[in-house]
């Protein structure tokens, strides 16, 4: 994994005081060990061999915070199963790729990919808190991103000469790893920009490591010209509770447009009763259900696929049970169409 921008400087992240525990310390616990893992949730030894193994190709990552939101000695708590690696990630599925959505087709210049007419992806790090098995970047090549601030004057010149871009999102990786003084400097270059509007902000953080949305992280992100919107990742409402329920408020009360994305996840959420309890807790923090995305096709994530079928019977169910604003679209992303694909009962 790597964190590119290094080259900016970072003030604000002098002016915390020692004696005061910081979202570092939090990321710095995170639980990267299966062992470790198994052990705090009073697992057997049996499923430590194919979790090393499976972690070899994509290593385990996880903040304790999440961690404390897991049932303990059940091996198929839903949060456990998001993070957990196992041996079913080792076997080759017909129709899974390395490059589930397109991404490096997409590509524009290094770190920039250009799918969608008025909107366009940046790629700003590598790394991130919690290390979700059904990631479709887990393959993606991080290695070729930029690093030093001047590797971004490429994507810098197509944002520019392309008036048609109005948003900007920003995304890895997870955009939330970056410092304060490191984000500043992003968002500030791309407040430089006349056409630019619009800025997206894509982060699994606000869940899974609920103390890195602060008063200085909101300043910053409400501090220029463009109009904030942050995408977080919740699958189960498991996660919605304590200090990520407190964190999400936050992010509504500064007014900035909060959504979330949930990706359908055989044995997490492919049940009604699930699916609707998210939504309510969403809805009761003052967080949009957005889309509920059927599984990008990445190598290593073919166990947690649900047939569309039964995705459309969720949400026909989810209709009935809940008003319209909390129903979530149910999308799919297909390579090379021009915007997410809305999935429909044949």
């Amino acid at each position: 994994m790597l964190t590119v921008l290094s080259s900016f400087d970072d003030p604000l992240s002098k002016n915390n005081p020692q004696s005061l525990r910081t979202w570092h310390d939090s990321l710095a616990e995170s639980i990267r060990d299966p062992e470790v893992l198994l052990a705090k949730l009073g697992l057997p030894p049996e499923y430590l061999a194919p979790a090393r193994a499976a972690a070899q190709l994509f290593p385990l990552r996880v903040p304790l915070s999440f961690v404390a939101r897991m049932q303990a000695g059940d091996p198929n708590d839903p949060l456990l199963r998001q993070v957990l690696p196992i041996q079913h990630e080792l076997q080759a599925t017909a129709g899974f790729t390395t490059d589930a959505v397109g991404d490096c087709s997409s590509r524009r210049a290094p770190g920039l990919l250009h799918k969608y007419h008025g909107r366009a992806l940046l790629i700003v790090t590598g790394s991130c808190a919690v290390h979700c098995r059904y990631c479709f970047r887990r393959h993606y090549p991080y290695e070729s991103e930029p690093r030093r601030l001047d590797d971004w004057k490429p994507a810098w010149d197509l944002l520019e000469a392309d008036q048609s871009i109005h948003e900007v999102l920003l995304s890895g990786g997870d955009p939330m790893m970056l410092t304060d003084g490191r984000l500043k400097a992003l968002i500030e270059r791309l407040a430089e920009i006349p056409h630019v509007k619009r800025l997206r902000i894509h982060s699994r953080l606000p869940i899974v490591l609920p103390d890195r949305i602060t008063a200085p992280l909101l300043e910053l992100l409400t501090g220029t010209r463009l109009t904030p919107i942050m995408v977080v990742h919740a699958n189960h409402p498991q996660e919605i509770v304590n200090d990520c329920d407190e964190a999400l408020r936050k992010l509504v009360r500064a007014g900035i447009t909060t959504l979330n994305q949930t990706v359908l996840l055989q044995g997490i959420n492919d049940r009604v009763e699930t699916l609707e309890n998210l939504s309510e807790r969403l809805i009761d923090t003052g967080v949009i259900p957005y889309y509920l995305h059927q599984l990008d096709r990445v190598d290593g994530a073919a166990h947690f696929e649900v047939s569309t079928a039964t995705g459309c019977e969720l949400i026909k169910q989810l209709q009935k049970r809940l008003p319209g604003y909390a129903v979530p679209r149910y999308v799919q992303e297909i390579e090379g169409a021009a915007h997410k694909i809305g999935v429909e009962a044949d």
